[in-house]
């Protein structure tokens, strides 16, 4: 039984990403499927996020996993921007955080067009990655927190819409159906609504457009504001608000696939990490991590403890 390790916040900035830890978690965890792993026995081991209710949560599942393994875990979340936890992960300051493959495609090692298999990007982001970089990208998960069209099941229904080519036929059909909820820079990126329109072959010009705050988008189409919202596939409001997402089946939007990343030196060096978040990662999938986030932003939940939880739940670990 091992608390996760404590290291006081007022200790200061870590060189070249200005972060700070933050102090222990304030619960126990102790073995469960997951067993003591000698090799991890006091190893330290920094674990960082971004700054978003998601990858809050995905950082609290490798810190209690790893610590019922036996390792001594640095509370390293909340890194302010996608930037800044890469360049923490590169430098030494975290040892591992989990990412999304469509950013490391595009975001960090530059590429213009995505790979629209899931699979196939994922492959294609953890070998370059790799061989440019030195960061290796664990086994893939379902977890697929991309962009997507979400409507209430009242219009689905009435509509018979279950994909986004099903919201075009009805769209054509009859415009004054299409009212969108968008945010401000969804409306106007090729990435966004243009190219949504042309790979989906419809004139944006022939529906109507409200621009949202990305978190009111949801409450605004489950509200009757809009017939057709812009959301991101895993949020936990989808869940709360009864909204369908309708399938991309033309796998226009870029596939955001989550797993962890760490150094090539830090993997090699301590490879048991893998081996304990490996069932982890196979279990997850978008309706978990929709419930898990829905935990945090509906209902308030703290996400370290949500984290737990689950992990609880899954036999994972165990409660002290």
């Amino acid at each position: 039984m091992k608390r996760l390790a404590a290291l006081v916040a007022t200790a200061g900035l870590l060189a070249g990403c200005g972060l700070e830890t933050t102090y222990t978690l304030p619960f126990e965890v102790g073995p469960s499927s997951i067993k003591p792993v000698p090799e991890l026995s006091g190893v330290d081991v920094a674990v960082g996020s971004k700054d978003f209710t998601e990858s809050h949560v995905f950082g609290y599942i490798a810190e209690v996993a790893l610590t019922a393994a036996g390792a001594d875990v640095r509370d390293m979340t909340n890194i302010q921007g996608s930037n800044s936890a890469r360049q923490a992960l590169l430098t030494g300051d975290i040892d591992l955080s989990w990412d999304y493959t469509g950013t490391g495609w595009i975001s960090y090692l530059a590429n213009t067009t995505p790979i629209p298999d899931e699979r196939g990007q994922y492959e294609a982001v953890r070998g370059a990655d790799l061989a440019k970089n030195g960061i290796v990208w664990l086994p893939y998960s379902a977890v697929n927190n991309t962009y997507a069209f979400a409507v209430t099941q009242e219009f689905a229904k009435a509509n018979d819409l279950k994909t986004t080519s099903d919201m075009v036929e009805l769209i054509k059909k009859d415009p004054a159906k299409g009212i969108f909820c968008l945010e401000t820079e969804f409306v106007s990126r090729q990435d966004g609504f243009p190219g949504v329109a042309k790979a989906y072959d419809f004139d944006p010009r022939t529906v109507q457009v409200k621009v949202f705050g990305t978190g009111t988008i949801y409450t605004a189409t489950a509200g009757g504001n809009c017939n057709f919202g812009e959301v991101f596939t895993t949020d936990g409001r989808i869940l709360a608000l009864n909204l369908v997402v309708l399938e991309d089946d033309k796998k226009f939007f870029p596939q955001y696939n989550a797993t962890i990343t760490l150094r090539k030196d830090f993997n090699e060096a301590h490879p048991q990490v893998a081996q304990v978040m490996a069932p982890i990662l196979a279990k997850l999938d978008n309706d978990t991590m929709r419930k898990l986030n829905a935990e945090v932003d509906v209902d308030g939940r703290d996400p370290a403890v949500v984290a737990r939880d689950w992990l609880v739940r899954e036999g994972f670990v165990a409660q002290r």
